[in-house]
């Protein structure tokens, strides 16, 4: 004779708890999607190594890449929190945010 198992119900014996919060969650979905690209995650690398920031320059030249091309990475860069811009001129120089995470920090030096 074959004996039923109980019918489950969803989210009734375990559920697992959510270890961090939704923002902290898309926040680092960010960082991750950001540095997902090989020509961005390069960028990052130059930036960590820098003593100085980078103008938007030396990357065009670096990369091989357009000016509207290299920008458009250091936006998706500076969205996720990564980088910051100073303006002088018509220039933009880049650096690495000083205020990265602990974490984030720990990331790169495994990534880059």
């Amino acid at each position: 004779m074959e004996t039923a198992l109980p019918e489950r119900v969803k989210g009734v014996r375990s559920p697992p708890s959510i270890p961090r919060a939704l923002t902290k969650v898309e926040a680092s979905v960010d960082v991750l999607k950001a540095l997902a690209d090989p020509t961005r995650l390069q960028m990052i690398g130059v930036l960590k190594r820098s003593a100085r920031p980078v103008c938007i320059c030396d990357f065009t030249a670096a990369f091989d890449l357009s000016q509207p091309t290299i920008s458009h990475h250091m936006g998706r860069l500076r969205e996720a929190g990564l980088v910051e811009v100073t303006k002088d001129g018509i220039w933009a120089y880049y650096r690495l945010n000083p205020h990265l995470e602990s974490k984030t920090r720990a990331l790169l030096d495994v990534l880059v």
